[in-house]
């Protein structure tokens, strides 16, 4: 069967529009339609019906879907496998972590993994925090790093460091003044993590009733934001290690009890991952003894 008949039904499912799908895959409508008659003609069955401007699929093309995406998926696999055969790789490790853990301590992590093994090939993708899980369970990630653990139930997350959070601004914005009288003058960033915000605004708010704050759902972005003067945050300490060293940023002492930020280790609960994932997840387990986050001169 033609590979490209298959991959213009699944992205046709998946649209649920023939126009859509020419574009996607750079053909013209006429020749997407021609695919899929010609899939329906080798498997007797109609695979899509018309409704309206749209399609969708028929029963039977909701039973053949998931066997298309299987023949794909196998060999796209192969295509990358033998690629990474012939450029000199063993194996492969797939990492999904999110944003911020890839952007602060994974760089690091993977330089000295790599220079380790330097025949496994790593592939990395990042979720938000509470899709991780998922791509764990699925198998298209051997090892997840998130900052809240996973939901799903085929799958295990254990902390692997935890780091204080600390309240930040640009060194012009925090020059003289107390903490309390930082966030009633400046906006405060909040949203920035997947779990300590909420109750930490409470009791924020019962301490300086007169805040002013702006929801912002990436770290990267919220630092961006801080070095331009824009507001002050409370954010975890490892993810401002590079810009508390580089002077960009400061911290600014705060009377209260502050959370701590837990990192966590996702694996599957009922699959085996292949050895350089379990070389992995040995390499981060060293890097952080006890559980500690790394400091100002760690990774």
């Amino acid at each position: 069967m033609d590979l490209k008949l298959l991959r213009t039904f699944v992205t046709a499912a998946e649209l649920e529009n023939f126009h859509q799908t020419a574009e996607r895959l750079y053909l013209a409508q006429p020749t997407v339609t021609t695919h899929i008659r010609q899939l329906e003609h080798l498997l007797g069955f109609q695979l899509f019906e018309r409704v309206g401007k749209r399609v969708r699929l028929t029963p039977a093309g909701h039973r053949f879907l998931p066997h298309a995406r299987r023949v794909l998926a196998t060999y796209e696999q192969a295509v990358n496998e033998m690629t990474a055969w012939w450029q000199g790789y063993d194996t492969r490790l797939q990492l999904v972590t999110s944003p911020l853990v890839a952007t602060s301590v994974l760089p690091g992590l993977l330089k000295e993994f790599t220079q380790e093994n330097p025949r496994v090939e790593v592939i990395i993708t990042t979720e938000v925090s509470s899709a991780v899980g998922q791509v764990v369970a699925s198998g298209a990630a051997h090892v997840g790093l998130a900052r809240a653990p996973s939901t799903h139930p085929d799958t295990i997350s254990t902390v692997l460091y935890t780091d204080p959070v600390v309240l930040v601004a640009a060194p012009e914005n925090a020059a003289g003044a107390g903490w309390m009288d930082l966030i009633g003058r400046h906006l405060l960033l909040t949203g920035n993590h997947p779990i300590y915000w909420d109750p930490l605004l409470v009791a924020v708010s019962r301490r300086q009733p007169h805040l002013r704050t702006l929801a912002v759902d990436r770290v990267d972005v919220t630092k961006r934001l801080l070095e331009e003067g824009l507001g002050v945050s409370f954010l975890p300490l490892s993810s401002v290690v590079r810009e508390l060293a580089e002077g960009r940023l400061v911290t600014v002492p705060v009377d209260m009890e502050l959370p701590t930020a837990a990192t966590y280790l996702i694996l599957p609960q009922h699959r085996e991952v292949p050895d350089a994932a379990r070389q992995f997840v040995q390499l981060l387990k060293r890097s952080f003894p006890g559980g500690v986050a790394p400091g100002p001169q760690g990774r």
